[in-house]
């Protein structure tokens, strides 16, 4: 077999199996032939060995690699190291990719060749009806629709808010080069989802040390996916707990890379500012508001003198 152009690499730890054949379902049905492209599951230190539970015959180039270190950083890495393809595509075990999804993306880094990272559209698909309020907060459910026009960013010292999320981001494996030599250097580099933790920023890390490098990232609509929302991820003090967690490693990883535009504060005014903010948002009225306040603890334990040696 030729050497693949593209390498889809898939996370998964202890998955839902129904969900993941969904998964795989809609790889299977891609209009990129098979040989253009390899399949790499990686199993992230699963209580049981996700090999022996799926169907991967349906592609000649598939691998299920176990990855012992906990984490979907580490899950990621390892795919990154293990992919031979020029273009890696990162898909949850909860994302339908519409069918011409990697054909697409093909096309889309041929066009751009200064283009490093790319992302598109993360449309919902709920197991349950939603609350009313969810829409607020689809963000931090790597939910977005930014609209029909392309939008293509460089590096500006800041974060660009149409960067790719982790969902479907298409990576050109020369620009994550940076990326490995970081990660691979360090004892503690920045983490994303770890067994049940909620702490994330590892695409975020991977979309800044991209840009870093002198490569673009960029919103392309015509990349759609389906992201698989379970009743779960609905509930208000889940919702509360992702926020607190995803706001306080959002300030680390801002420090890590000396953008954060936010001033430390002395730890023993954190348990005052928490109280204050308790008040201000009116925590106690509805799940909004408990929500935001949570988020708001999270920022100010982010910004806690202390965690900042945490880096």
């Amino acid at each position: 077999m030729n050497i693949p152009l593209l390498s889809v690499i898939l996370p998964t730890y202890n998955p839902d199996l129904i969900r993941l054949g969904q998964t795989l379902d809609c790889l299977k049905t891609q209009t990129l032939p098979t040989e253009f492209w390899e399949l790499l599951i990686i199993d992230n230190n699963s209580d049981s060995p996700v090999a022996g539970q799926i169907d991967t015959g349906w592609h000649p180039a598939a691998r299920v690699i176990r990855e012992p270190r906990q984490g979907l950083t580490f899950a990621r890495l390892k795919g990154f190291l293990e992919a031979n393809g020029n273009v890696a595509i990162l898909v949850d075990d909860d994302n339908l990719l519409n069918e011409n999804y990697l054909k697409l993306s093909l096309e889309i880094f041929e066009d751009h060749p200064g283009l490093g990272a790319a992302g598109g559209k993360s449309l919902p698909l709920f197991e349950y009806e939603q609350p009313a309020w969810l829409k607020e907060f689809y963000g931090n459910l790597a939910l977005r629709d930014l609209g029909e026009q392309v939008i293509i960013n460089a590096w500006e010292a800041t974060y660009p808010i149409t960067a790719p999320v982790g969902a479907g981001m298409v990576i050109r494996m020369d620009a994550l080069k940076s990326y490995i030599k970081k990660i691979t250097s360090q004892k503690e580099p920045i983490s994303d989802r770890t067994g049940n933790s909620l702490s994330s920023g590892g695409d975020n890390d991977i979309v800044l040390e991209i840009l870093k490098s002198g490569w673009q990232t960029g919103y392309f609509p015509m990349l759609s996916l389906i992201h698989i929302i379970p009743q779960q991820r609905t509930k208000t003090e889940y919702l509360a707990r992702l926020i607190n967690h995803t706001n306080k490693s959002w300030i680390r990883l801002l420090e890590s890379h000396q953008i954060n535009p936010w001033k430390k504060v002395a730890d023993w005014t954190v348990p005052l500012r928490k109280m204050k903010a308790w008040l201000t948002y009116s925590s106690w009225k509805g799940p909004v508001n408990y929500i935001r306040w949570r988020g708001a603890c999270g920022t100010f334990d982010g910004l806690a003198r202390s965690n900042y040696l945490k880096k």
